[in-house]
Formats: C-alpha cells, structure tokens, sequence
C-alpha cells in the first residue's frame, strides 16, 4: 500500500493558487463540499517517487488566520483540528513574486502554528520583468523554511516542489516570531491556565472565536481563565500584524531587491482604459457581444452533428432490436432522447466556459468587478454583490455561497435573493433551442438576430437583479454600508493548461450533474406517456381507425401516438394545467416540460425531447428541434410562434425553477421564508410578464 501525504495549498486570492494545483494534480481533481457546509473543497492527487501519494487540498483563498468570511474560517479550523482526517502534514504557501510582502503574513501564521510548511514563490517568470531579485538561501534561513521558486506558466520549479512535499519531515516547526511580546502578561496568564497547549494556537482560537472543541475541549477548562473583551482582542491582533510586518520586512531588505529602473509593464495604462467610466463599459459590452456571436457561430456544427448522432443512434437501436418492445422504446425514447436533449448544446456551453475562463485567467474580470461596483452602490446592494451576480452566469449554487463575504446581513440577504435572476448556464440549453425555432436568422451589423436575443435575455436577468435589489433594499431599509475592497491581479496571457482543466471541469460537472436529474425523469416520463388509465388508452388504434377512415400508413400511426400520448397519465396531468398555461400560448406539452424543469431548468428540453419522441411515429423528422418546429395545435397553427417563443424565454429568464438552488438559499438563511418568498415571488413575476408578452405579440 502506497503512502499518502496530506498537503494543504494555501494563499492569498490570485496568487496563481490554481495553477500550482492544477501542475500538480492535472486531471487528478474532484470537487466536493467540507461535512456539514456548503463552502466548495477541492483536491486532487499528485504521484511522487517511490509510489508516495500526495492528497492536495486547494483550500479557499484567505489573506491571513484573521477571519472575515466563512471561507476562511474553513482553512483556520482545518489547521487546529489535528483529528481532521485532511489535516495537513504539510502546509504549501502560495505566494506571487511581486506581492511577497502582503502574502508572507499568512505565511508566517501558519508557520507558527508549527505545522511543516513550505513557501511557493510563484511567478517567477516576470522577475526579470519587474526588476525583481531574490536571495533565496538567505530567505530560507530568515523565515525557516524551504523556498520553491515556481513559474506554472514555463513549467518551472514543479518537481523541486515535489520533492520539498515528499521530504516535508526535514522541514524547521520554528516559529517565526514570538507572539506572546505584543501583552507578555495576558499571555504568561493563558500559558499558565493551558500548559498543556501550544501557546500560538491557543491566541488563533481565542481571537477568532473559533470553535474550542477542535483543540481537545476535555483539556481546556475557562472557569481558570478569563479571556478579553473583542475590542481589546481586536487592538492585539492589529499589534500582532504590525509586528508580523516589522518581521517580514526586515526579511525582504536583506533577501529582495527590486530595481525600478529595469520594470515594465503597461498595467497602469490598461486600467485606465478598461476601468473608464466610459469606456470600460463599451469595451465590456462588446466583448459580451463577441462572445454571444462566437457561442453561435462555432457551436453550429458540432451541435448539429450531435443532434443528428443521437437521432441516428435511437432508430439504430429501434432497428437493431424490433423484437425489444417497451424495453427498446425505453432506450430509445426515453433515455436516449431525454440525455440527447442535453448533450446537445455541450459546445455552446463549453464555449461559454472557456470565455468566462479566459477572463478570469487573463485578470480582466476583476476589472469588470471593479466596474460594476459603480453601478451597484446606487441600487443599494454591496459592492460585494458583484461577485455573485457575476459568478451567477455559471451557476447560482456557488454564486449565492459566494454572498458568505458580504457582513452584513440584510445586504447580504438581498443579494441571495436576487442572484437567480441571473441567466445561469441550466437555462441556456432552453434559450438555445427556443431562440433557433422562433428567432429568424439574419444580421444586424455583422451580428445575428439569434446572438442578440441571447445577449439581451441575460441583460434582463442582470437588470431584474439589480432592480430587486433596489425594491427590497427600499423594503428592508438597509442603513448600514459594507466596503468593497477586491485585488487588482496583474494582467497574465491565459494559462491554456488552466483554461483546458476548467472547461473540462465546469461542462463535465454540468453534464454529469444534469444528466442524473434528466436520466430519472425521462424513464419516469417515458412511463407516464407509455401507459394510461381507462379504455380511451387501450383501444387508442381502434378508436382512431374508426374516427379517421381515411388515413392509412404513416398518417395514421402518427395519429395513434398522438391520441395515445393525450391520453397517457402525463396527457392527462397535462391537460388539467393547460387551462392555467393556455394564455401564455403554451399547450399540455410544454406545461409538461414546464412543470419537470422545477427539477431543474435544462430538464425542460429533456423532457420535450422524450415526449416529442413517445408522442411521434415518425422517424423522418427524428431530431428534437425538427419535431418541436412541426408541433401544432389541434386547429392546426404552430405551436411555437414567435409570441409564444418570447413568452417561453421571459417566463424562464424569470422563473425560479431550480430545487438545488432554494435548497442552498435554505441552507444560507436558515429558514424556509425566504426560498418560498424567491419561489413564489419569481414565478408570479415570470407569469405576469409571459402573458403580457404573449397577448401583445400574438
């Protein structure tokens, strides 16, 4: 059996963290949640000599052991909980080159809480750049430590860091300082009511407040030992930081240089253009146009090719199998049509992903964080909510986590409960294929009608968000203000090892998780739409040979699957809520559809593509958006208008139609009042503005 090691990769955010965990592990990753929170935990697993193992821990990034969110707090009871089974046996800092300074205070945190700790100084590449140089022996010797100088992007520094990892028991415990100078006699007290106890360690748990029972609760006993108000704990962490930084900069005057005469760079003049208050929101809405046209003209083909492909695929089976029966129709229509409804749109969804990880690589969204935050303040969110509304594209689960670093409460709240009104990634499967059968295509200034709809449908998600917000700010009177405070990163050419490892992650994490919910629902669909109560379904060929004599062949088994579909138990469901849909310009069909997606958004089109596919005899049209296009009501008109298209895409861009997501909102607000209210709220939102929608534009 191969030995494993538990690594935790700590530092500071957009110190190039991720790209020393990607180096490491690769392909080697999987994301999960720490027990009984939803922060995100990712690890991964890196090979060493010998058939030594190391279990790296990305933990979330945190500028020192003085918690302000519920992120770090993960990383701070991680470090004091030694029966944590991922507690490190060494801790890997993550610095960047040209922010050693501020990054080397969490550095020596963690090194005085004697855990074996290792310093990555990242970015090595762009030293010469900045005129940057470093006396590596003599840092080691100051901070005593070990020193990986590391450059992701060459490649550099990767397996000396290996080896640092696998030799970690070589490493100095020294503290860096002693702490207990900034009160000697409130820390001879606490020495003699714990002696027991790492003297370090203790102070982390008692100025954060943390929980107690990670350091042997039986042991410490508080009726000997009384502590601080939080004032005066706060006045002795800021005396402890001020000595922390009296320490690291008697470090750096000996071990780093910095010529000023020898750097370039051009980021001064870059922020302030892309920062304008003008012009970086011109520039921003181009590149949102960019990116909406791209998502249509280089998904085209390889979306058509899948349609086709899983079309092919389910009358193969058909063929192959004629003696399978219902077995052979289950496959066929239900899982086969259910999961094609969705894999489908795998590259337009990718393609998504890869801009909005080209962004963040390259440093420009934080500027697009810094610039959003102008209009922010004037609806009464945070300048903090930026970050969810933003990260809401992708999916709102970890968008509405995100809202952990906003302190205060109510501004914290609004921003939970606007956030899914954001147009997230599970709704663009349904933009995608309503937006292809209503819009026309065409051009307007170089650009299609289609990329334009799409761009506007998340401007008004973004938009109702931002309006919400101002309503329930209006509402709840928030008085008090938090400061919003972000990092500008330098500007980097996107790591294409990096950009690669995150679209793989986010689309296969999408289609992994969509597939188990849209998997379950179709065979509970198909059942439903293959079998029925009473004698209307069972002598479904009789009754409509006799009140059709006319037709023959095709014609007529078409129109048997049709009746049989009516009246099939989901046929009858959804004609007892057709009546409420009916003025939206929905038939049964897509109240269906519409009910499902509760699940989850993108069910909405698995769900069409297995009722269309039960519902059809036909294998000349066998592709979803070729039925769907054909789908007409019993007088004969299309069912999917343009009025009944846009109905369909406003009552989704407004629609909280999401379970995960009011499981989540739950979760952060620990009350069912406030996802019945999103619930609730958003869907009679997305009603009312549907009909109006549709009664005008039919």
């Amino acid at each position: 059996m191969s030995k494993q090691i538990n690594v935790a990769l700590i530092g500071n955010p957009n110190t190039g963290k991720t790209s020393v965990f990607n180096a490491l592990t690769g392909l080697n990753q999987k994301v999960g949640n720490y027990p009984g929170i939803t922060v995100d935990k990712k690890e991964g697993v890196c090979k060493l000599s010998r058939g030594v193992k190391a279990h790296i821990l990305d933990l979330p990034g945190t500028y020192s052991l003085n918690a302000s969110s519920l992120d770090e707090n993960v990383v701070i009871e991680l470090l004091l909980n030694k029966n944590d089974k991922d507690f490190p046996d060494v801790a890997v800092i993550v610095s960047d080159v040209e922010n050693l300074k501020r990054n080397l205070l969490l550095f020596t945190q963690i090194k005085d809480l004697k855990i074996p700790t290792i310093l990555v100084i990242n970015m090595a590449d762009r030293m010469s750049r900045k005129g940057i140089s470093l006396n590596i022996k003599l840092l080691e010797e100051q901070l005593k430590t070990k020193i990986a100088l590391v450059s992701t992007r060459k490649n550099e520094g990767i397996i000396d860091l290996k080896t640092l990892i696998e030799n970690y028991k070589t490493l100095s415990t020294e503290p860096c300082l002693d702490t207990s100078t900034i009160d000697s006699e409130y820390f001879s007290s606490l020495k003699h009511a714990f002696p027991n106890q790492d003297l370090y360690k203790l102070w982390v748990v008692i100025s954060q407040d943390a929980n107690f029972g990670k350091i042997d609760r039986n042991e410490l006993d508080f009726s000997k030992f009384k502590t601080k108000s939080k004032s005066e704990l706060k006045r002795l962490q800021q005396k402890e930081t001020i000595k922390r930084y009296q320490f690291i900069n008697s470090v750096l005057k000996k071990g780093q240089t910095i010529d000023v005469s020898k750097a370039k760079g051009f980021r001064a003049q870059f922020d302030r253009v892309l920062t304008h208050k003008v012009w970086g929101y011109v520039i921003f809405f181009v590149i949102l146009l960019t990116i909406f046209q791209a998502i249509y003209d280089w998904a085209t083909v390889p979306m058509d090719f899948i349609d086709s492909s899983f079309a092919s695929l389910a009358d193969w089976i058909k063929t192959a199998f004629p003696g399978g029966g219902k077995l052979t129709d289950l496959i066929a229509e239900g899982v086969f049509a259910g999961i094609g409804g969705v894999v489908i749109f795998i590259p337009q969804i990718a393609f998504l992903f890869l801009f909005i990880s080209i962004l963040e690589e390259s440093g420009y969204m934080s500027r697009v964080v810094f610039l959003m935050d102008r209009v922010m303040r004037r609806f009464g969110l945070s300048g903090k909510s930026v970050v969810p509304l933003i990260s809401g594209t992708a999916c709102a689960i970890p968008a509405i986590m995100a809202t952990r670093n906003i302190e205060n409460w109510k501004e914290r709240l609004i921003t939970i409960l606007v956030t899914p009104f954001t147009t997230c990634s599970a709704r663009l499967p349904v933009y995608l294929i309503i937006i292809a059968l209503v819009i026309p295509e065409g051009r307007f200034l170089g650009l299609s009608y289609q990329a334009l709809t799409l761009m506007l449908l998340y401007l008004i998600g973004f938009g109702m968000a931002v309006f919400s917000a101002y309503i329930l700010n209006k509402i709840l009177k928030t008085n008090r203000k938090t400061f919003f405070v972000i990092e500008m990163p330098n500007y980097k050419v996107p790591l294409l090892k990096n950009v690669a490892l995150t679209v793989v992650e986010k689309t296969k994490s999408f289609v992994l998780e969509a597939g188990k919910i849209i998997l379950a629902i179709s065979i509970i669909l198909w059942l439903l739409a293959s079998y029925g109560p009473g004698n209307d379904f069972k002598n479904a060929n009789t009754i409509v040979a006799q009140n059709f004599p006319e037709l023959k062949g095709e014609q007529l088994d078409n129109k048997i699957a049709a009746y049989k579909l009516e009246h099939s138990f989901i046929g009858i469901i959804g004609k007892t809520i057709e009546p409420a849909i009916r003025p939206l310009g929905y038939d049964w069909k897509i109240g269906i559809g519409i009910v499902t997606s509760f699940a989850a958004r993108e069910v909405f089109v698995g769900t069409l593509a297995t009722i269309y596919s039960v519902g059809s005899a036909s294998d000349d049209d066998n592709t979803i958006k070729n039925r769907m296009a054909k789908e007409v009501h019993d007088n004969g008109d299309k069912v999917f208008t343009f009025a009944s298209g846009i109905s369909l895409l406003l009552f989704y861009a407004f629609a909280m139609q999401c379970m995960s997501t009011l499981a989540i909102v739950k979760r952060e607000t620990n009350s069912w009042k406030w996802p019945m209210i999103q619930l609730f709220g958003m869907s009679s939102i997305a009603y009312v503005v549907a009909l109006i929608a549709y009664q005008i534009l039919k």
